[in-house]
């Protein structure tokens, strides 16, 4: 039996605001649940759960479905995702490989 996973307040608030933002786009497209399915090779039933703000589905799947419909995710401009895309991995590259967790001394010591 699968671990149920638990997300946070924010997590799922997000999640929910991203798929009342996408289906808000796609009924302002006139675009019916099965026509943007299509267009984005999923099936009604998987765009519902996106619209619907559930967990599930995967994050690309997502972020397709919201780039059809044309709700922004970062930049607008690809230019700018592009930069900040190398500016991102530019400081990662400047942090250690590895990250150790530090041996915290506990003072017990009444």
């Amino acid at each position: 039996m699968a671990k149920l996973r638990t997300y946070s307040k924010y997590a799922r608030d997000a999640v929910f605001l991203l798929g009342q933002q996408i289906r808000l786009a796609r009924k302002r497209r006139k675009w019916s649940e099965m026509n943007l399915a299509e267009r984005a090779g999923i099936s009604r039933a998987t765009l519902q759960k996106i619209e619907a703000g559930e967990m599930s589905p995967a994050i690309g799947l997502v972020f397709e479905v919201a780039s059809l419909v044309g709700v922004p995710l970062f930049e607008q401009d690809h230019q700018r995702l592009a930069t900040s895309i190398d500016l991102t991995q530019s400081k990662i590259a400047l942090l250690p490989k590895r990250i150790s967790e530090q041996a915290h001394v506990v003072d017990d010591d009444f």
